[in-house]
């Protein structure tokens, strides 16, 4: 395992960080199996484990802290903060008010008096930036946290807290976590350059395309697209879509690859993010020990210029061949309401 300083926070990661997605009710229900993935990533050299209060609606975080009981100074902890937890208003967001009970929930399920890094997991069009950095700000003072980034924000959601953070002498977002694969290279394009002129840390999350870069799926291959997978998001996988014979084609060519230079498929697509040069760490999410172990046997694989230069030439620099689930969608077009003027504002024909 080798190691990245975290943007300017000061800390040292694993280039692979164990994020804990699917530990409890919507993946792994087993509580001591998730604790012994955890030992066995920690015990292989993984040094940075990513989790989420809304996973699982908190139960990912009370897993992870069964399972750093007695290692948690081993650790850089990283949780986020900004979906829906529980019933009733004002119990998501980026607002002062949630956050500030936000991280001490967290910190109680997690077992820990501080959390290494505190990231908000989606922007909010309903909060000033400010108020976010603010509040942030408030708890590294409070030694509550000690650094804090975003997730999945665009470019320039980015760089207007970035400029927030210079006009009003606030503490700045020191990371950021997005989606990043050989099949949705569009970071490439803003967020990584971005992320490299602030001097962000950037750890990626889906190197396997939503399961397309497991080797599971193939061109011409049966895919049931009532289980699994499949089943909840069927026009990602349905072979009758143009989108979906795309990614299948590049899989093949990258299955090609792959054997050429004596890996799988899947050691492939995890080594891919941490050869550039702006990328900190890459998630892997681990449902079950198996699937640790595959996964980790990307961290030994180093891909050198001319296997990227090859996976260029099959999907080329900053495209995405499909757009990666989660990504946050701005209100503007996810709102009809905000592309459209009341029947009272509009001219009279």
């Amino acid at each position: 395992m080798t190691y990245r300083s975290l943007g300017r926070t000061g800390m040292e990661v694993s280039t692979h960080c164990l994020g804990t997605m699917m530990f409890g009710a919507v993946g792994n229900p087993d509580h001591d199996d998730c604790v012994r993935i955890v030992h066995a990533a920690l015990d292989r050299g993984i040094n940075f484990l990513d989790t989420a209060d809304m996973y699982s609606a908190g139960e990912s975080e009370v897993i992870v802290g069964k399972a750093l009981k007695g290692r948690r100074d081993e650790v850089v902890l990283a949780t986020k903060v900004h979906f829906q937890m529980g019933e009733g208003r004002n119990r998501s967001g980026n607002s002062r008010r949630w956050i500030v009970r936000a991280v001490e929930d967290s910190l109680r399920r997690l077992g820990t008096d501080w959390i290494d890094l505190y990231q908000v997991h989606r922007p909010d069009h309903t909060t000033d930036v400010e108020e976010t950095l603010s509040v942030l700000g408030d708890l590294v003072r409070a030694g509550k946290i000690r650094a804090f980034g975003c997730s999945t924000f665009p470019a320039e959601e980015i760089v207007e807290a970035h400029h927030t953070a210079e006009r009003r002498a606030l503490p700045r977002f020191r990371t950021e976590q997005p989606p990043y694969s050989i099949l949705a290279r569009g970071i490439e394009a803003d967020v990584l350059p971005v992320a490299q002129r602030y001097g962000m840390g950037v750890l990626t999350w889906s190197p396997l395309a939503s399961g397309f870069l497991s080797g599971k799926y193939r061109l011409g291959g049966p895919i049931d697209l009532t289980s699994g997978r499949p089943a909840l998001t069927p026009a990602r996988f349905d072979p009758a879509i143009p989108g979906n014979v795309a990614k299948l084609e590049a899989v093949e060519q990258l299955v090609e690859l792959a054997d050429g230079i004596g890996c799988t498929l899947p050691e492939l697509a995890v080594a891919f993010p941490v050869a550039h040069p702006a990328v900190t760490s890459v998630i892997i999410g681990p449902r079950t020990m198996d699937q640790l172990e595959s996964l980790l046997k990307g961290a030994s694989v180093v891909l050198d210029d001319a296997a990227l230069d090859r996976i260029d030439a099959i999907v080329p620099p900053g495209t995405n061949l499909y757009r990666p689930d989660g990504v946050w969608l701005p209100p503007a077009l996810a709102d009809a309401a905000l592309r459209r003027r009341p029947l009272g504002e509009r001219a009279a024909g």
